[in-house]
């Protein structure tokens, strides 16, 4: 009786499944969040710019960096992201001149830098070529002798013993953590972020938002577009939270992870499709994710791109600049930055051209000449071309108003023919690189070298 009683439960849960009625066995769907950010009209193929201050030149200063302004509008870029320019702490100060990130003064210029007109003539100056400036931001703690210590002490998170702490878990030694429950500071933030905007800045980059209420970021947005139109990106990879109202755009540091484990033959071009698989699904397509090589961060802790990514460079940045997202650049990565800058000192970079400037600027003539590179809603979706090396070859196509790119790299460090499912796709393009017409046909057979890459555009 008990296996006749077992056996009809076993038929009417496989007869509940059939028919949709039992939701245990079924795999739970991942649907893209809303966002409801407006991305200004200026963002629709922007490509972005690092600027280390303290290491662009001889004098580190503002005035010597805006000579550099036509070399950079020259290169294609669109928006300056210069990392804090704020004045840095000196209690606790770590290395000889401390971090930009240890901040003395929201509303004021590092001395060392120069002044806020010198920062104004930069902002204007990059106004008139067209280009946009997002400062950094750096809401989670202050220097130790930020102002606000004493004017404000109970906008601080205290320990045990009731002393000022580093953010927990960190070994950030030379700051102190801000208690974002305390309304004051939010208001004098505000007050803050819009003072810069005031003075001409398009938006910011935030440090380390984690420990800040995305609420308050949403009533920043709607504050400073009362000025302007501004972008924000988030230092931060969650998809919702912080996209959805407030930020137009956050990190892909899981690609970029990615991109270092395939160069260094750890994983395979699987794992980018899976990576995109899952993006594909979490995100909506207006949602913009930052996509990069290297930062400040990654060149001074990590390495260099060739000690990290070697002769696998070309074909990642190809992917960074094609895929969905806004690409962006570090100071000297156009010039082929071969050491770690330090991060506390003085460390100049070495400019010059080399053989990696005219591809950057032919990798950003290509997303501004083509639609269908554009970023977020204003270019086309990413879609997977199946081939018949999946591990080997990552392929895929973008569309948007008659616009058509086509994109086939091989992630190995070896020579692989490989056949295309490209249905569909089949007619004449040009191949970017090569400059030479190609024709499509469907099941097209390649070839492509050591760490190739391949872009058709129509």
């Amino acid at each position: 009786m008990e296996r006749i009683t077992e056996s009809i439960l076993i038929i009417i849960l496989l007869l509940l499944v059939a028919a949709g009625g039992c939701t245990f066995f079924r795999r739970k769907e991942v649907k893209p969040f809303v966002s409801e950010v407006l991305h200004p009209d200026w963002s629709k193929d922007i490509v972005m710019y690092e600027v280390n201050l303290r290491q662009y030149s001889d004098s580190g200063t503002l005035k010597e960096f805006e000579k550099h302004l036509p070399r950079l509008k020259a290169l294609g870029i669109d928006v300056l992201w210069f990392m804090p320019t704020y004045p840095i702490g000196e209690v606790n100060r770590k290395g000889g001149l401390g971090s930009y990130y240890s901040v003395k003064n929201y509303m004021d210029v590092n001395p060392e830098f120069g002044t806020i007109a010198d920062l104004k003539s930069v902002i204007d100056s990059a106004h008139n070529l067209g280009m946009h400036v997002l400062l950094d931001w750096v809401p989670n703690h202050t220097s130790w002798d930020n102002p606000l210590v004493t004017e404000h002490p109970e906008w601080y998170v205290r320990d045990s013993t009731g002393k000022f702490t580093p953010p927990l878990g960190t070994d950030w030694t030379d700051v102190i953590q801000l208690d974002w429950s305390q309304k004051g500071l939010q208001d004098y933030m505000i007050d803050a972020l819009k003072f810069w905007v005031n003075l001409g800045a398009d938006g910011f980059r935030v440090d380390h938002p984690h420990n800040t209420p995305v609420e308050f970021w949403e009533r920043a947005r709607s504050e400073l577009e009362k000025i302007k139109p501004v972008l924000m990106l988030a230092e931060h990879e969650e998809a919702g939270t912080f996209v959805q109202k407030a930020f137009d755009m956050n990190y892909a540091w899981e690609m970029y992870h990615h991109m270092v484990d395939i160069a260094q033959r750890k994983d395979s071009a699987s794992a980018i499709k899976k990576y995109f698989r899952k993006e594909w699904a979490r995100y909506p397509n207006n949602v913009y994710r930052l996509r990069f090589l290297t930062n400040h961060d990654q060149n001074s802790w990590e390495g260099t791109i060739d000690s990290l990514m070697g002769n696998a460079q070309r074909a990642f940045a190809t992917l960074v600049f094609t895929a969905q997202g806004v690409p962006l650049i570090y100071s000297g990565q156009e010039a082929c930055l071969d050491r770690k800058l330090k991060f506390f000192l003085r460390d100049p970079i070495k400019w010059d051209t080399c053989e990696l400037t005219g591809f950057y600027a032919d990798l950003i003539k290509l997303k501004h000449d083509n639609k269908a590179l554009w970023n977020g809603d204003f270019g086309g979706k990413m879609k997977k071309i199946r081939t018949n090396k999946e591990k080997k070859i990552f392929a895929f196509y973008r569309e948007k108003d008659k616009n058509s790119v086509l994109v086939f790299l091989n992630l190995t460090r070896k020579p692989v023919r490989f056949s295309t499912a490209t249905d569909g796709l089949e007619g004449e393009y040009t191949d970017f690189f090569a400059g030479q017409m190609v024709h499509i046909k469907k099941g097209a057979k390649q070839e492509l070298g050591a760490w190739g890459y391949r872009v058709l555009v129509k």
